[in-house]
């Protein structure tokens, strides 16, 4: 099914394709019967895991070769929305072939990963991230159910966030991926801080050892180190989606605050290879110094700090 068949705009361009493909058609949905295990030589392991923030759940089934500890065969059954349905699918896909100790070592990082078309551009918008970290969560009680143990034993990372089980590495590894600069594009992208949130900063109902206000400078730290004397990409190399949130973000952070203060504002409305179509509103809207403002404070803050190709056009 075509993207724009159902939704149309930015928003849904930041679905990968993998995810509009295993929302539709997802390859491992079903259920693994006693029947079934038999016919495999393996043993049925079936395990429930439930996400009380937005009521989605996912029962995972794996047939088990109990001579290899090998998963033969993996199943699910979502109850949820589309991206956890692919990230469910996705997730039964990464433990086929493996052993159970290799299963468990499955991230949510890893099945997000998994279905990003290229490796800069996350698979699916942030808000929905948190529906990866139930496939990470669902392995390990398999796991448990398996080896007859408590599913906690496997977590041998440090937690941040007991609320939403979300680990030191977890963080950092989300933040250098995605390049987030916010504690909110944090919680956004792992739930993390989204509910007690004793673990953003201190002062909290509960003392944490590590705050995602620490553990965010600290990782922007070694991204800075580590990419010292690297030359950023040019903004002619990068994707639609990525020069899209580029303009935006300079919109947002340098042009509409001062239109703002002003009782008027801007709307950024597309991107025509060099053309920012763009919408005055407000005070602005009709305003006499209209086309002083795009031409000489909005156009010139775009080609110094995006492109200095970058064109603007005022649409109505």
């Amino acid at each position: 099914m075509a993207k724009n068949s159902l939704i149309s705009g930015s928003i849904w361009d930041e679905y990968s394709n993998k995810v509009v493909d295993r929302m539709n058609a997802p390859k491992h949905q079903g259920e693994i019967t006693e029947e079934r295990a038999a016919e495999l030589g393996a043993k049925l392991i079936v395990a429930d895991f439930g996400a009380e923030s937005c009521g989605d759940a996912v029962r995972l089934y794996w047939a088990v070769e109990e001579s290899t500890d090998k998963i033969v065969e993996s199943k699910f059954k979502s109850f949820g929305c589309g991206t956890a349905i692919a990230s469910s699918d996705i997730m039964a896909e990464l433990c086929l072939g493996k052993s159970v100790d290799e299963a468990v070592k499955i991230t949510n990082i890893d099945v997000e990963f998994a279905l990003r078309d290229n490796p800069e551009t996350p698979a699916v918008p942030p808000q929905k991230m948190h529906c990866s970290v139930m496939a990470y969560d669902v392995i390990k009680k398999a796991a448990a159910t398996y080896k007859g143990v408590d599913a906690e034993s496997f977590e041998k990372d440090i937690i941040v966030c007991e609320c939403a089980r979300v680990t030191l590495d977890m963080i950092k590894d989300v933040i250098k991926i995605n390049n987030l600069t916010t504690v909110e594009q944090i919680t956004d992208y792992t739930k993390a801080g989204a509910f007690c949130k004793s673990c953003i900063k201190p002062g909290g109902h509960e003392e944490k050892e590590y705050y995602l206000v620490d553990i965010l400078a600290d990782t922007r730290k070694e991204m800075a180190a580590e990419g010292a004397g690297q030359v950023a990409p040019e903004f002619k190399d990068l994707t639609l989606v990525q020069k899209i949130k580029k303009i935006q973000e300079v919109i947002d952070a340098e042009i509409r605050p001062a239109l703002q203060s002003d009782g008027g504002d801007i709307e950024f409305t597309d991107l025509d290879e060099h053309i920012v179509k763009v919408r005055l509103v407000g005070a602005c809207s009709g305003c006499a110094s209209s086309t002083a403002t795009l031409g000489g404070f909005v156009q010139v803050k775009l080609q110094e700090l995006v492109s200095e190709d970058l064109v603007i056009q005022e649409v109505y």
